[in-house]
This record gives structure tokens, C-alpha cells and sequence, in this order.
């Protein structure tokens, strides 16, 4: 064998192992992303349940909320957004302001703790007020007095404190309704492990506002499976590449030799 042979023949191995290498790691990213796109589309059926079951228990009749006895079962999976009915006298000596920032601007939500007629007491969200001063948000809070009847949707504790800022309960300042820590520091006994988001009931002067829960479940899981299935197809063509290169070269040389054959015969 010539040196120029060795030469080719090396370099046509070299070729063949850096399509297998190609083919082999276009199957191992296929593989992956059509993983990827499936896993999307069980989150897809999994946000679509969640959204129908929410819509189910914010349209639902009013009930009351879970008592004492099933506090220990309260999740957020199986309870949150149910809508509630409770009734009792609002403390309201022991309101929290708890800043809040929505649609309607700056502002801090009314937490008020509600001793209800079924000797437990449960905070309730009784709205927003505007403003940046707690002060002057405490005085747009008229309190409400006597027994109440509320209507609202049961939420979720959020303790520790907002995002990237904790809860000071020493200085009175609020970022989250975290209900534990708001217990413990208005002396609360037996408070429900959930508040209450009160509906849009007006209150007397108009302040605070209820009825403003946000429910917006963000649901792009279809987009992403398009997204991975789309550069499934795409890996697939760029792993296949090569052997269509390679079985186009090999058509392109048999021609040729044909060509050639058919030269030497004429």
C-alpha cells in the first residue's frame, strides 16, 4: 500500500468514526428533548387539573373553613382558594398592616383577627388601602364592630416575609401574612393555620378594598413542549446529516465509476 493510500485510508476511518460519534449524540439530545417535551405535556395536564379544580372552589357556595380538628390536613394542594363563610367579632385592636403592592398602587393589606362564633379565631385579609403611610392606612381601616359575617376565599399561610425582605415584627413592619408570626406578636391564642382574602363586600368609607385576590396560574408548559419537540426534529436532521452526506458521496463515487467503466468499454 502506497503512502498516499495509507494516507486516504486513515483519513476516510477518521471520517467514519466522527459520524458515529455525530449519530450517536444526536440520538443521546433526541432522546433527551423528547423526554423534555413529554414531561412538559404531563405539566401541561397537570396546570390545566389544578386551574379547572381552583375555578371549582372559588365558584363553589360559600362553606365554613376547616375547624381545629383538621387544621393538621390544611395544604395548599387540597384547600387553598375554597370559599369560605365564618362569622364572629373582629379584635380589632389587633390589626397588622402588611405592605402590599397591587393593581390599585402601593399600599398594605388590613389583617384583622376574627373570634368566631366556633372559638377559634382566624385573621382576615379585609382588604387594601392605599398609601405609603401605615399611620394614616390604619385610619382608612375603619374598624368594624359587633358581629360579622364574612365571605372569602381561604389562603395560605406566607411565612418568613416577602421577597428578599423579612418580616420585623418588633418594628411593626410586614411584608407577608405570615399568620404564625402575626399571632405571636398581637398575643393571638388558637388562630387558624390560613387567613382569610374577604370579598368585595363594600366596607363603611369604602376602605379597605376586598375582593381583589389575584388567581393567575402562568401556564406556557404547551409552548415549551413545541419548544423541545422543535429541536428534537432539529437534531434528529443534524444527527442523520451525516449518513445522507455519506450515502450521497457513495452514489456520487458509483457514478463515477460507472461513468468510468462505461468509458473503457466504448
Amino acid at each position: 500500500m502506497t503512502h498516499e493510500a495509507s494516507n486516504a485510508s486513515a483519513t476516510t476511518g477518521r471520517r467514519g468514526g466522527w459520524r458515529i460519534a455525530a449519530v450517536v449524540l444526536g440520538f443521546l439530545l433526541f432522546a433527551g428533548f423528547v423526554a423534555l417535551g413529554v414531561w412538559q405535556l404531563e405539566r401541561l395536564q397537570w396546570k390545566l387539573d389544578l386551574i379547572a379544580r381552583v375555578n371549582a372552589r372559588v365558584q363553589a357556595p360559600a362553606a365554613a373553613p376547616p375547624g381545629p380538628a383538621a387544621w393538621s390536613q390544611v395544604t395548599r394542594k387540597a384547600d387553598e382558594y375554597r370559599h369560605v363563610l365564618v362569622r364572629g367579632v373582629f379584635e380589632n385592636d389587633k390589626q397588622t398592616l402588611v405592605q402590599a403592592v397591587t393593581q390599585a398602587g402601593p399600599g398594605f393589606w388590613v389583617m384583622t383577627p376574627l373570634a368566631t362564633d366556633q372559638g377559634y379565631t382566624v385573621l382576615v385579609n379585609r382588604g387594601f388601602v392605599p398609601g405609603d403611610n401605615p399611620t394614616l392606612a390604619a385610619r382608612a381601616a375603619g374598624p368594624v364592630s359587633g358581629e360579622t359575617t364574612v365571605t372569602g376565599l381561604l389562603r395560605i399561610t406566607e411565612p418568613h416575609g416577602g421577597f428578599l425582605r423579612a418580616n420585623q415584627p418588633a418594628a411593626g413592619r410586614w411584608y407577608s401574612r405570615d399568620v404564625a408570626a402575626i399571632a405571636r406578636a398581637r398575643g393571638i391564642a388558637q388562630v387558624a393555620p390560613y387567613f382569610i382574602d374577604a370579598d368585595a363586600t363594600p366596607n363603611p368609607g369604602g376602605w379597605p378594598r376586598g375582593g381583589m385576590t389575584v388567581i393567575h396560574f402562568r401556564n406556557a408548559h404547551l409552548a415549551y413542549a413545541l419548544t423541545w419537540f422543535g429541536m428534537a426534529g432539529m437534531t434528529a436532521l443534524w444527527g442523520a446529516w451525516p449518513l445522507i452526506e455519506a450515502r450521497r458521496k457513495r452514489r456520487r463515487r458509483t457514478g463515477a465509476d460507472l461513468g468510468a467503466l462505461h468509458g473503457q468499454s466504448s
